[in-house]
């Protein structure tokens, strides 16, 4: 089992910044990537980026591309998003989740955080 607690949401500016972190635990040496979601008001969760454990290589959905910037620490088993020039569109639930293979899916699962952006 692997727990992963989120933090860092908070209310700000557009055009401002800030920094999720998602500290993992348990049987971190099962997690073989891991993501960030969002899910905005009335909407579906959707991809925003993710970092392989291993070697650090990540992905990013389009729209946060040159935005949004994942990153890992292994020693301390956390996975960070920092989020530039933030748009109202950025309001919603980030949640932080872990897969054990690049074929099966996000198995774990944070309790979410909120990001709310005021324009």
């Amino acid at each position: 089992q692997v727990h992963l607690v989120e933090s860092g949401g908070d209310l700000v500016q557009a055009g401002g910044s800030l920094s999720l972190s998602c500290a993992a635990s348990g049987r971190t040496l099962n997690i073989y990537t891991m993501g960030w979601f969002r899910q905005p008001p009335g909407k579906e969760r959707e991809f925003v980026a993710s970092i392989t454990w291993s070697d650090g290589s990540t992905a990013y959905a389009d729209s946060v591309k040159g935005r949004f910037a994942i990153s890992r620490d292994n020693a301390k088993n956390t996975v960070y998003l920092q989020i530039n020039s933030v748009k109202p569109e950025d309001t919603a639930v980030y949640y932080c989740a872990a897969r054990a293979s690049i074929l099966s899916t996000y198995k774990y699962w944070g309790q979410g955080t909120q990001v709310t952006v005021s324009s």
